[in-house]
């Protein structure tokens, strides 16, 4: 008699799936630490603003800075294709629905023009703070010494997925070693979700990981390419990949969990979960200091054969201050993020992000419903 052998599938878990277990000390808020840091340069707040033409341009960049935060410029967007790209982000927000993904697709169609890096890395560098910017493995080679002549400070290499090892057709393609040594400047790559990815990059001397593929609102890539993890037990993995490494090489590289987080209760459990600092899009995309006014789509919407984004609608109902430090009267954790990881790390006798990473956590499917009738039921 024949035996089906078949693969068994291994859980994994999402934000709304987990929950943390309170510490047997507590800590006041306001003496916690969540400083951030990466390469040389330390940060106030352990959040940074994802690289969406919808989010950061120079200004907003600037802003951010001035927060004690980071904000990162798309290098194949809309900033950096036109004289005014405001123009163009509002020719996207007054698009019908139907006809939005065209005209992004349009919009993102014109050449990347090289003289317009140093112009807008200067403008966000006006106000003194730091300054990062992305691009895609493919365009890399050809814009990140150009970003660095024009005095960028980070540099982002981010795709849907990316890996040290890839195979094209190209003779010789992005080696994270050779960049990382011929920039001297922090390299940040993303994305991934598994260990081994991880740790392999880490391995090349980049100086932090981005987490997550697909889990944000602006992101189709779950839907049109089916590939994804949660992201609590993605940032899990990748955590156990940045200690082992820690371990072997004395090296620390930080880990931050990009997308899929709605509140301050999602980002306590990313950095809980073993995240050094958070990415977030379309929360910035509701404030005020935002260049597309309560509308934001993904990077890889304008892709020119298959999109895997979408352009939504979150409206402007707060600022960059609300947002980050509050005060605030809105009860559903959507303002004062700062503040929520503070009285996280409190209530759980954390004094530092590090500490945090010790915490418990528990699965907990029903943690948003137990005992809630009433809040659902509005």
């Amino acid at each position: 008699m024949s035996i089906s052998a078949y693969r068994e599938l291994r859980p994994a878990y999402g934000f709304d799936e987990v929950a943390i277990v309170p510490g047997s000390v507590t800590v006041n808020p306001e003496l916690t630490n969540v400083r951030f840091a990466l390469g040389e340069f330390t940060f106030e707040i352990p959040i940074l603003a994802a690289a969406l033409d919808s989010v950061t341009d120079p200004g907003f960049a600037a802003e951010m800075g001035r927060r004690g935060g980071l904000a990162v410029m798309n290098l194949e967007g809309l900033q950096f294709r036109y004289d005014d790209p405001q123009a163009a982000i509002t020719e996207i927000t007054q698009a019908g629905q139907d006809e939005a993904a065209a005209i992004i697709q349009k919009l993102y169609a014109a050449p990347l023009r090289e003289e317009l890096i140093g112009r807008r890395i200067g403008a966000a560098k006006e106000g003194g703070g730091v300054c990062a910017v992305s691009c895609t493995p493919a365009n890399t080679k050809r814009l990140a010494p150009i970003a660095v002549d024009a005095g960028v400070d980070i540099f982002v290499v981010q795709s849907t997925v990316t890996t040290a090892r890839h195979i094209s057709r190209s003779l010789r393609g992005l080696i994270f070693e050779e960049l990382c040594e011929n920039i001297r400047v922090p390299v940040l790559v993303g994305n991934t979700v598994t260990f081994a990815a991880g740790k392999e990059l880490m391995e090349t001397g980049i100086s932090g990981l981005l987490v997550g593929v697909g889990p944000g609102a602006i992101c189709t890539s779950r839907e049109v390419l089916g590939v994804g993890v949660p992201q609590v037990s993605a940032t899990i993995e990748i955590a156990a990949a940045r200690d082992q490494y820690y371990r072997e090489s004395g090296r620390y590289v930080p880990i931050i969990t990009d997308g899929g987080m709605r509140n301050g209760g999602d980002i306590c459990k990313a950095l809980a979960a073993g995240a050094d600092a958070v990415m977030l899009g379309s929360a910035f995309a509701r404030t005020e200091e935002a260049p597309a006014k309560g509308t934001s789509w993904g990077m890889s919407t304008g892709h020119a054969e298959l999109p895997r984004g979408t352009r939504i609608t979150v409206g402007v109902d707060t600022t960059l201050d609300r947002l980050l430090f509050g005060p605030t009267s809105k009860t559903d954790g959507t303002e004062n993020l700062v503040g929520a990881i503070r009285t996280c790390m409190g209530v759980c006798g954390a004094q530092t992000i590090g500490e945090l990473h010790e915490a418990e956590m528990v699965v907990a499917p029903s943690i948003k419903t137990e005992g809630k009738v009433y809040q659902l039921s509005r």
